[in-house]
């Protein structure tokens, strides 16, 4: 638990993603997620030398295609941890697919987890290019080894990664600027509090969520430096099951809320849908709280039950990303590089759904435009 801070920066969309952080506390826990994926001997291939990207700006569209392209390409979708049904990023991600598969007629192959600990990842990655996928989509930072090796063993396959950079001539890592989206919920969280002391809770301690964390205290403390803020954890690397523990996620928010947290932000994946029940649980005993929601519009993807509880969320449009890479890939315009993704491409955003944050609405696109003109830089790392 944290008390008061003071950010620092340079002076001071709301896009629907169709259903998928390091001082102060933080917890472990170790659920173990299970799912099931089609099986085919791998292949492999000389390696391919490495080459390092370009990094550029790109717009977030989900337009049909521009120009014809032949039917029947295949596709394949590495998800991460929970595969689909995340209610979060995966989902999101499968969002894209499934855009690609009517707007271009591809054949999508989907690779979900048989193990929770990751050991399947370099399997899951031969088989899906054993079936004759040519074009593979890795969701999240955990594939970036797998996706390395790969691309070195198949220098004709085309790649793309989802929060990771891989610096290889046939992949594209498409990252995403949490930190900012992030921010802008932790502006709201701060508006909105009457206890005047949130929490954050992430699905793992590393770097990738730092970030999220990063983003939301140092937008609370734009508002109101005094406001104490709880950062806490679900587990530590390697253990990647706080993104898939949704019963921790509902201990930890528990606590928060009893501790006098009004409002919690969960970016921990599937994790987070215990917060929402927390919340609802606690409200109905006592004052009413709020959770925060991550990547998709969480406002739509939890159970009707909960739909009050949820103020707002930080979007990460991972579906317009991946759209975009098979996009490019059928219409043979994909080229390796890192592609950003941030509030002035309209990548990131927060959600107004519900219309919780009507009130304050004023206020946050304020705060969203000083970022896309660099009047406030968020920074990527906790302060403490």
């Amino acid at each position: 638990m944290r008390g008061n801070r003071r950010i620092a920066a340079a002076s001071l969309f709301a896009g629907i993603a169709l259903m998928a952080a390091a001082c102060g506390s933080s917890s472990k826990s170790t659920s173990s997620t299970t799912g099931a994926t089609t099986t085919a001997g791998p292949t492999t291939t000389a390696a391919s030398t490495t080459a390092a990207p370009n990094t550029t700006a790109v717009g977030s569209t989900t337009s049909g295609p521009a120009v014809s392209v032949a039917p029947g390409q295949k596709v394949g979708l590495l998800y991460d941890i929970t595969g689909r049904g995340d209610k979060s990023f995966n989902d999101s991600a499968a969002a894209g697919l499934d855009k690609a598969k009517t707007d271009f007629g591809v054949i999508g192959a989907e690779s979900t987890p048989t193990k929770s600990d990751g050991s399947d990842r370099t399997q899951r990655l031969e088989t899906v290019i054993a079936g004759g996928n040519n074009m593979v989509v890795a969701v999240g930072y955990l594939w970036a080894d797998g996706v390395t090796a790969g691309a070195k063993a198949h220098p004709n396959v085309s790649f793309a990664i989802v929060d990771s950079v891989v610096a290889q001539p046939n992949v594209l890592s498409m990252v995403f600027a949490t930190e900012q989206s992030s921010y802008l919920v932790g502006v709201a969280a701060a508006l909105k509090s009457k206890t005047k002391h949130v929490g954050f809770i992430g699905g793992v301690h590393s770097d990738l969520i730092k970030g999220f964390q990063a983003g939301y205290d140092a937008g609370v403390h734009s508002v109101d430096p005094s406001i104490k803020i709880d950062d806490k954890y679900i587990s530590e690397p390697p253990d990647s099951s706080g993104f898939n523990d949704a019963a921790k996620g509902k201990e930890i928010a528990t606590g928060m809320y009893s501790g006098g947290a009004d409002i919690v932000y969960a970016a921990a994946g599937a994790s987070g849908t215990g917060m929402f029940q927390a919340a609802k649980e606690y409200s109905g005993k006592g004052p009413k709280v709020w959770g925060i929601g991550v990547d998709s519009d969480q406002y739509y993807t939890v159970d009707s039950s909960l739909q009050p509880y949820v103020l707002t969320s930080a979007l990460k449009k991972v579906d317009v990303a991946v759209y975009g890479a098979i996009r490019d890939y059928v219409q043979k315009n994909f080229t390796g590089g890192t592609k950003n993704y941030d509030l002035k491409s309209n990548g990131v955003d927060y959600s107004t759904s519900g219309g919780f944050v009507d009130d304050i609405k004023v206020k946050l696109e304020a705060a969203k435009a000083a970022i896309i003109s660099g009047q406030v830089v968020v920074p990527t790392k906790p302060s403490a």
